[in-house]
């Protein structure tokens, strides 16, 4: 992970900054990875000097985005390169303090968009280390060997348990709302009652106490699950672990000792108009205020079974190319913020795509291909909450099948060409769209339900009427009848209609935007990941932008000075 820069910034909020969210553990500064198979141990040391930009020091292991990029990179190689990890243990290797959560003074002087983001990929981490637990069978366990506020808590809440250290003087706490004017930004306030299941009542007094809770009262309320004494500490902690590996390997994910495969280090290039990858390719348009983005499918049909894709480790197609995707996504929405539409398109063979769907459907007891399809879920998952126009474009030698059909599908509107372009390119097949078993389930949204499913939502016959005809390449009459795509010009509207779309969209107010994609991407049932995404990040970016928390006299800039928040104090 690194940042480059034309001048010298002083501060977190000048720019420009480029982030690349590229890193590997030999480049740590705040983390670090200890395997005695099964059991893994994450220890938090975060370096005070280590910010990612100027002008804050990350002081008792609280952090700012780099930091969370070493951990999402952690939590993604201990699911790759060591898949026989039962059992993850979270923890501290600083002297009574687990994690003081968000640096203050990053948060204070970095602009709006910068905060957003920067809590939305801490989401999209928390989460992962989830999808870990429920899927991969490996269990994250919070050793919190010393105080845990705001965003430390929140970490421990992503875990499956947490463990923390009776000293009679260690609390957790969720401090946000009376020291700083905000809310916890990493799903905290959502995890305490949905996860946790605190009563409501209890979770409100919780989360105005600024001195947090510890001790029998911290396991009674369910903010914990036990408390130890600091002389029994490690040995608990170990038995814990030990008990956890034990029952993970029991249920789901690779055999204790399995040989993972490496997450070599991606190819890319970036110049100020283009990014490049192997597999895929992303345009600036400045001008217009956009990306075209094109993803290319397999340039060959699938190997003939698992242990070739073994072999091929991260080189196998679906891998490399979800890796690309899921840097790029991160890449243009952390800095690029004013291209605020994406055009999708795709190029290659349908059929490779359906076949390699297929290779990793019917070999999910492999605990690879099972990985490589949850990598692709929370990729697409993220370009679902990305707060960015999606325009896909169905052309003619597209690929838009299977898994690669479910960028369209994720798209907030999608054309297909009727037909071929007779100036450019007249003898290649019409454009197609294909949808296969990998869309039926496989990669489910936020919501629990599938692309599809979301699409159709109270709509059973028109989703029956797409499983009919699942593996058959559908032209743009018969996409746009089972609402596949939106429209279907021919031609001669092509090029018009798709720059009507892409010039209306950079017309259009950008937060006005975001609230009505992110409100129209998710109907169906709420859950724990669309309370955070939807009501959560709604209300922290609104309070973000209010003066109580961000003003100049708000309690973000006046914290830790001695004078006390001039709040507005109109309720609205």
């Amino acid at each position: 992970m690194t940042t480059t820069a034309e001048t010298e910034p002083e501060t977190a909020a000048d720019q420009p900054v480029h982030v690349d969210f590229r890193t590997e553990p030999s480049r740590y500064r705040h983390w670090r990875i200890d395997v005695e198979s099964p059991v893994a141990t994450l220890t938090m040391d975060v370096d005070e000097q280590g910010g990612l930009l100027p002008g804050y020091e990350l002081k008792l292991n609280s952090y700012d985005l780099g930091v969370d990029i070493e951990l999402h990179d952690a939590v993604q190689r201990l699911r790759f390169e060591h898949p026989g990890v039962r059992a993850v243990v979270v923890t501290s290797a600083k002297e009574k303090v687990f994690c003081a959560g968000a640096n203050i003074r990053m948060l204070a002087a970095s602009p709006h968009g910068w905060k957003v983001n920067f809590c939305k990929f801490t989401n999209e981490t928390r989460n992962g280390i989830e999808d870990a637990t429920a899927h991969s069978g490996q269990t994250y366990i919070a050793a919190v060997n010393g105080a845990a506020s705001g965003g430390g808590y929140e970490l421990a809440l992503a875990c499956d348990r947490i463990m923390l250290v009776d000293d009679r003087s260690t609390t957790v706490s969720l401090p946000e709302l009376p020291l700083l004017g905000v809310l916890p930004g990493t799903g905290g306030l959502t995890r305490v009652t949905d996860k946790r299941h605190v009563r409501r009542d209890i979770a409100d007094f919780f989360a105005t106490r600024s001195e947090g809770v510890g001790g029998k009262k911290a396991v009674a309320w369910r903010l914990v699950d036990e408390t130890v004494p600091r002389t029994a500490w490690d040995e608990a902690v170990a038995g814990r672990a030990a008990e956890a590996a034990a029952a993970a390997g029991s249920t789901v994910g690779a055999e204790a000792g399995t040989a993972g495969i490496e997450l070599t280090p991606l190819v890319k290039s970036r110049t100020d108009s283009a990014i490049s990858y192997r597999h895929v390719s992303a345009r600036m348009d400045r001008k217009a205020k956009a990306v075209e983005i094109n993803v290319a499918g397999p340039e060959a049909a699938p190997p003939s079974g698992m242990a070739e894709v073994h072999r091929q480790g991260a080189q196998f197609w679906t891998l490399a190319m979800t890796r690309e995707l899921d840097d790029l996504i991160l890449d243009l929405r952390t800095n690029e913020p004013e291209l605020g539409t994406w055009v999708l398109r795709t190029s290659g063979d349908p059929q490779h795509v359906l076949d390699h769907d297929r290779l990793l459907l019917d070999n999910d007891g492999d605990w690879l291909a099972r990985e490589i399809l949850l990598y692709l879920k929370r990729t697409l998952k993220r370009l679902d909450v990305t707060s960015r126009s999606l325009i896909a474009l169905v052309e003619p030698r597209s690929c838009f099948a299977g898994s690669l059909l479910e960028l369209a599908l994720a798209a907030d509107r999608g054309y297909q060409l009727l037909g071929v372009f007779e100036d450019e390119d007249p003898d290649a097949p019409p454009a197609t769209v294909t949808a296969g078993p990998a869309n039926f389930g496989a990669l489910p949204m936020s919501n629990g339900l599938s692309r599809l499913a979301t699409r159709h939502y109270h709509d059973p016959e028109a989703l029956a009427a797409v499983e009919a005809v699942a593996g058959k390449p559908l032209g743009a009459v018969e996409a746009e009848r089972l609402g596949l795509v939106t429209f279907a010009p021919d031609d001669i509207d092509w090029a018009e209609e798709v720059r009507i779309a892409v010039e209306e969209r950079a017309s259009f107010s950008p937060d006005a935007l975001t609230g009505l994609e992110a409100n129209y991407r998710f109907p169906g049932p709420e859950t724990l990941e669309t309370k955070i995404f939807g009501r959560l990040s709604a209300w922290q970016n609104w309070i973000f932008t209010r003066p109580g928390a961000s003003g100049p006299e708000g309690a973000l800039r006046s914290y830790g000075t001695g004078r006390r928040a001039d709040f507005d104090r109109k309720r609205v």
